[in-house]
Parts: structure tokens; C-alpha cells; sequence
């Protein structure tokens, strides 16, 4: 295998993703994809790529990684810790990764999921037009180590490396909902309170996060409810009332009553919540839900006008006296042409 990615350790559930599979909800299947999307677009923005490619998915931790050829690497989510070579690494920036270098990243400092993306990707076998890993259905790759990923070429590997700000997504914060066609079930009273209520993040996985509080439970009007196509992001409640973001995997109908959906641009912060964390709800229109969740696209376009060079530290540079320095000295007296 001439483009390949060795995988020498894992220490967690690491999976292939991409962004999913749309279009197979009514035959059962969810869409699936990263946890964090915002993570893949970044990558490709780092990258230079028009849409993002399948790369690693990594919670709460990573393990030790050697490719076979050359590759620009991304490192964007959850921030984790990561060093080339015994060399600390920038997170939400893009490097080089030569042959027979070990990349490792260790634990995150915040937030749930990392991601480990490629510039010409991970070239697994597509199933049902995606790379995803969709375990329930058996899709995609589950990663353990011993094992080689094949690797896309890498298509400008001269580009100088770039950065991009770390967006504070990884712990907590307020989460806008737009209302759905279940909203109405719940009265007044108990919609006002829901959105005056401090939550918490509980228990949770790719297929969505409960939300725990102190108090009474969401009750709401559900005689007769009929199952419905559900979607990331709704905020579900159960038959006794415990609230629950949807998450990527989650199923694709349901019969519990939906208090809204968290608007697109918000679900990162609910996927990289881990427990305890706080959270609040905050209601939003649909046209103010538009406005404020750009098409991914649009989103791509934003990354790409925030990006910056990535400056090394000279302590960094093992070759540093190869470099030239001093081009372009003059003394200081020299006469004005």
C-alpha cells in the first residue's frame, strides 16, 4: 500500500467519518456522520479542499499514528493534545506529516471529539455513497490498531501551513431553538420554563445527550401522538419528561413529542458537551434559525477569510541555520535612489 496511514495504538472508539449519508431516512437510516461538523469544514479549510473528506473521529482521546507518504494533516475539534516526532503541535491548525513520523495526540483539554483529518482523506471503501461509520447498521470502519487506512494523495503538499481561531464551542453555553411542528404540545408554562431553566449535559453518545435539571418535567399533550420523522438537534422529551438533544446517529422516527430543534450552528456545542456541563436553551424564530445557520458552503467561505499563518517557534526548527536570515540586509547609509 503505497498512500496509507499505520495505526500503531488506539486508546479509544475511534471511527472513519464523513458527513454522513443523507437521503436514506425513510428507509430506517440515520444520517450519521462527525458529531461536530463544524470540525470537517474547518478541516477543509485548513486544507484547501471544497468539501470536507472522510478523517478520524476521536473521543476523548486519539493514539499513535505513521503514514507511509507524505501528508498535510488537520487537527480541529476538541482540542487534544498532540505532538510529530516528540515536537508539540498547534491545535485547530494544519502540518506536515512525513514518512515514518509518530504522530500522537493524547487527551483532550476540553470537549469530546477530536478529529484527525487528511488532505486527500481516507480513502476506505464507500457504502452507500459515504465513508461514514455507522456502527448500528455496520458501515464504514471502526479503527484498531495494527491496522492500514489508505490514504489519498495529497494534492498541493507546498501549501504553507495555516491556523484557524479556536472557536469556544467545548464547554457549554447557550444552544437557540427553533421552534418545530411539536411545539405547540407543550403549553405556555411549560415552554417559558424550559427556556428559564439551567440544564446540565448527562449521560451521552453519537446518538444524542440528555439534559438534566432540578425540578418538575416537561410535560406536554401527547394523546394520540403518531411516530414522525425525527432529525439532529430535537430536543425530545421522553414519557417522563427528561429533555434529550438528538445527535447525529440518532434514530430516524420517533414517537416522543419535540420541544424544538437546536439550530444547526449550535449542535456542535451540545455534541461537545460532556457530562456536567452547562447548558441553556434559548428560543429563536425561523427566519432569525436561517439567518443565523449559513449552508455549509457559506460556512466553508467564512473559515477560509478567518484563516492565518501558521508561525513556528524557531526552538521548533531543527534545521534552522539552513534557513537564509539575512537577505535583503542594507547598513542604513546607504544614498535614496
Amino acid at each position: 500500500m503505497t498512500n496509507a496511514l499505520e495505526v500503531l495504538a488506539v486508546t479509544s472508539q475511534i471511527t472513519v467519518q464523513d458527513l454522513g449519508r443523507p437521503g436514506f431516512t425513510a428507509l430506517g437510516l440515520s444520517t450519521g456522520g462527525a458529531a461536530d461538523r463544524r470540525a470537517l469544514w474547518e478541516a477543509a479549510a485548513l486544507l484547501g479542499q471544497t468539501t470536507p473528506q472522510a478523517c478520524l473521529e476521536m473521543p476523548l482521546t486519539g493514539g499513535r499514528f505513521r503514514a507511509t507518504c507524505p501528508t498535510r494533516i488537520a487537527l480541529t475539534g476538541a482540542p487534544m493534545r498532540a505532538s510529530l516526532a516528540g515536537r508539540a503541535l498547534l491545535w485547530n491548525a494544519n502540518h506536515t506529516l512525513a514518512p515514518g513520523e509518530v504522530l500522537e495526540i493524547g487527551p483532550a483539554e476540553a470537549g469530546i471529539y477530536g478529529y484527525l483529518s487528511f488532505a486527500g482523506g481516507i480513502a476506505t471503501p464507500p457504502q452507500l455513497g459515504a465513508r461514514a461509520t455507522l456502527a448500528s447498521a455496520g458501515l464504514g470502519t471502526v479503527v484498531n490498531a495494527g491496522m492500514c487506512l489508505p490514504l489519498g494523495p495529497d494534492p498541493a503538499p507546498d501549501t504553507p501551513a495555516q491556523r484557524l481561531p479556536l472557536e469556544p464551542r467545548f464547554a457549554g453555553g447557550v444552544l437557540r431553538v427553533m421552534p418545530g411542528p411539536q411545539t405547540e404540545l407543550f403549553d405556555t408554562a411549560t415552554r417559558t420554563r424550559a427556556f428559564a431553566t439551567p440544564f446540565r449535559a448527562g449521560a451521552g453518545s453519537r446518538q444524542g445527550v440528555a439534559l438534566t435539571h432540578e425540578g418538575a418535567p416537561f410535560a406536554s399533550q401527547t394523546a394520540g401522538l403518531l411516530s414522525d420523522f425525527i432529525t439532529p438537534g430535537d430536543v425530545q422529551t421522553t414519557g417522563s419528561g427528561q429533555p434529550t438533544i438528538l445527535l447525529a446517529e440518532c434514530q430516524s422516527i420517533g414517537g416522543y413529542p419535540r420541544l424544538g430543534t437546536v439550530i444547526p450552528a449550535d449542535l456542535p456545542i451540545a455534541a461537545q458537551a460532556r457530562p456536567g456541563t452547562a447548558l441553556r436553551l434559548a428560543p429563536v424564530t425561523l427566519y432569525e434559525a436561517e439567518a443565523l445557520s449559513p449552508e455549509e458552503p457559506a460556512l466553508l467561505a467564512q473559515l477560509r477569510k478567518a484563516l492565518q499563518p501558521l508561525i513556528r517557534d524557531p526552538h521548533d526548527i531543527a534545521d534552522l541555520l539552513s534557513y537564509q536570515l539575512i537577505s535583503g540586509v542594507v547598513r542604513g547609509d546607504e544614498e535614496d535612489l
